[in-house]
């Protein structure tokens, strides 16, 4: 069970990779090297990386927050909620429970 937790984690996490990935496709940058240094500041501890993206001007990344590129958050979150949960939907298909009585009658 805990591994098949951790299999869903990380599938959801390289969905999320896959915004600045296309932002530096569309800039025509690197992206595997952005995304490596996006990865390097998200992952520092003192919380000092969490404001950074992609600088679509050099195919780095940047402070977003001192850039001036904000977001809102309110669109982003009901955007992940919406895919989170058409995402559940889809894979609670596979936790269907079946009547094998009415099987029987449909095969008949």
């Amino acid at each position: 069970p805990e591994r098949a937790q951790q299999l869903f984690i990380n599938a959801f996490a390289k969905a999320l990779e896959v915004i600045p990935r296309q932002l530096c496709d569309n800039a025509g940058f690197d992206s595997t090297e952005a995304l490596n240094k996006l990865r390097q500041k998200h992952a520092s501890e003192t919380g000092e990386g969490k404001h950074f993206g992609v600088d679509i001007d050099t195919g780095g990344v940047c402070d977003t927050y001192k850039t001036f590129v904000w977001e809102p958050v309110i669109v982003k979150r009901n955007a992940l909620q919406a895919a989170t949960e058409a995402t559940c939907l889809i894979l609670s298909v596979d936790e269907t429970v079946r009547n094998p009585a009415s099987e029987q009658e449909q095969g008949m």
